[in-house]
């Protein structure tokens, strides 16, 4: 049994409701600087253990881990504050913002021994483990490429004034899901190449950053991939779209993992052409909020994927080393958007005296 203390109570209202439907995690306690937030919390889920301090949890030798939903600028405090403080950790994603902190950080979970995993929820969503799976179970062959999108909708953003200022971009926000999930079948990026824009939209907002961009990577064993974002203008109608998926393409087979529309479809070695659509009930237990925007399903799988690394003394992916690795992609995806030409990533990495 994880016991767990949650930090930042905006997302983190899924990962509450994620801890409290799991038996293999234990919820402590809260923790937001905001206390009607915390108040608000504690009604909506009838837990009311608190706290506005962030010491008090650390200073806690009941908690085990604690799982980190603040603002990016300050994941890498709060995590350093975790470890010192002899927790293991989950942090959701981007994990950090500053690749300056990444050394410290990896020499003091090595001094430390705990664990840091980052939670990237779309692997724990059921199409994208489904198509995990079959593809360790060899149905697609050897994996030619990948190609994965999330389009969203998202001009409501566009009216939220944090939102204009210089620091959001869609690329760290939005486009990282997608992002991993190239990391997660060609972990060994060695170059970027992407062209991104303000769409009209955006510009009539005041947007500082691009929301529509198109990005090709190439692995170190000479393999490509390619990636999509667009953020703030329509999209499909589901039956026809999907706002997130991944396709996977090998030498014997193919398939695509549909996000939210919980939506499998595999073609594998045999020629046998496969859809899964999950139903009602799966839906219901990913989506348990207003709409699709608090996938707490997704959370108690990792929650729970976290808790039986610590149990079996094993490695939860993505753990700090793949999280630092994620952030390096992005910020050489960010460079190319600015340069308009190709990035290494060892050019990143190298910067901060990381390998």
């Amino acid at each position: 049994m994880l016991t767990l203390g949650i930090l930042g109570l905006g997302e983190g209202r899924s990962t509450m409701s994620a801890a409290l439907n799991s038996s293999k995690v234990k919820l402590k306690t809260i923790c937001d600087l905001n206390e009607d937030l915390c108040k608000h919390r504690s009604k909506e889920f009838q837990f009311f253990n608190y706290t506005t301090k962030y010491e008090d949890m650390l200073n806690d030798p009941e908690i085990d881990s604690i799982a980190i939903y603040t603002p990016d600028k300050w994941h890498a405090e709060h995590i350093k504050q975790a470890l010192l403080a002899n927790k293991h950790v989950v942090c959701t994603k981007p994990l950090i913002d500053d690749l300056s902190k990444a050394k410290e950080l990896l020499d003091l979970q090595n001094k430390t021994g705990k664990k840091l995993f980052v939670g990237q929820s779309s692997r724990f969503f059921e199409p994208a483990k489904r198509q995990r799976k079959d593809f360790e179970a060899g149905l697609l062959g050897e994996l030619i490429t990948v190609e994965s999108h999330y389009h969203a909708d998202h001009r409501w953003f566009l009216e939220k004034s944090w939102a204009l200022e210089s620091s959001f971009k869609w690329l760290y926000g939005g486009l990282s899901h997608p992002v991993d999930f190239i990391r997660w079948y060609l972990p060994d990026i060695e170059e970027v190449m992407g062209y991104g824009m303000i769409s009209s939209n955006g510009k009539a907002a005041g947007l500082k950053n691009e929301d529509t961009m198109h990005f090709i990577f190439r692995a170190t064993d000479g393999r490509i991939a390619r990636v999509s974002g667009a953020y703030t203008g329509p999209i499909q109608p589901a039956q026809r779209d999907s706002g997130m998926s991944v396709i996977v393409r090998g030498t014997e087979g193919a398939s695509q993992a549909d996000y939210h529309e919980l939506r499998y479809a595999i073609t594998d070695k045999t020629g046998e052409e496969k859809i899964v659509q999950w139903g009602d009930k799966t839906i219901k237990y990913y989506f348990r909020f207003e709409g699709q925007s608090h996938h707490a399903g997704e959370y108690q799988n990792y929650l729970e994927y976290f808790a039986d690394s610590i149990t079996n003394n094993t490695t939860a992916y993505p753990d700090l080393k793949e999280g630092i690795g994620t952030i390096a992609l992005l910020q050489a995806m960010d460079r190319s958007l600015k340069t308009g030409a190709p990035v290494k990533v060892s050019e990143i990495l190298k910067t901060h005296g990381l390998s």
